[in-house]
């Protein structure tokens, strides 16, 4: 018997319409769907009317189901990773279950589509053919090497942040590097979205006068 497929497929981060017709005709055509939480996933799913089944893969999978999923794949089912919002991979769980998937032959293809990462790039109106993405700064250890690396970077830096360690580390890049820009993304592709744009120390004041605005997803380009 051949083995399936494992598609990382990328979802909407906001917006439920920006998901591509690929990968809706995936999602309805796999025989599972290995996502991060089974409710938020399904709410997608219901959204377009697709009874497939989802099952729990997020980056804390222990060893033997990501074996099962493995396991299924060789049996020829085909299997889709979605994560809650955005491209599987990108600061999000996927790459263990694909270098599992790749140790046993199964064949891998992506479905691209939504990311908070391109959303920021496509609207920074810098010159963004050169970046670094470090994904999400860490919570306590290592916190403060890490803003060292983005002030001491000569390319626009992207990075993910969180509504309740947005203006702590705000703060601690503006102790590193006063004269770095910042071109803030909170809630891309949903109701209240908006894109800040200024030197840190005013995109700091904007938040501090409009503390309701501290909420929701952050993705900051630090140039």
């Amino acid at each position: 018997m051949n083995s399936g497929i494992l598609y990382i497929v990328a979802t909407p981060i906001g917006n439920l319409e920006d998901i591509t017709l690929r990968a809706l005709r995936i999602l309805k055509e796999v025989d599972l769907v290995a996502c991060e939480d089974t409710r938020v996933t399904r709410k997608l799913l219901n959204h377009y009317n697709i009874e497939t089944k989802a099952i729990v893969y997020h980056q804390h999978t222990k060893d033997d189901k990501i074996q099962k999923i493995i396991d299924e794949i060789l049996a020829g089912k085909n299997v889709a990773v979605v994560t809650d919002a955005g491209t599987p991979g990108v600061s999000d769980p996927g790459n263990i279950l694909v270098a599992e998937a790749i140790v046993n032959n199964i064949i891998v293809l992506p479905i691209p589509g939504a990311s908070a990462l391109a959303s920021i790039v496509s609207v920074a109106g810098i010159d963004m053919q050169q970046f670094t993405f470090l994904g999400f700064p860490p919570h306590k250890k290592g916190r403060e090497t890490y803003f060292k690396k983005v002030s001491a970077c000569e390319i626009p830096v992207i990075y993910y942040e969180s509504p309740h360690r947005v203006i702590k580390n705000l703060e601690m890049l503006a102790n590193f590097s006063t004269g770095k820009k910042i071109i803030l993304g909170r809630e891309l592709t949903k109701m209240f979205e908006e894109v800040v744009r200024g030197d840190i120390s005013e995109v700091l004041e904007y938040f501090v006068k409009n503390p309701s605005k501290v909420k929701g997803e952050f993705v900051i380009v630090a140039c």
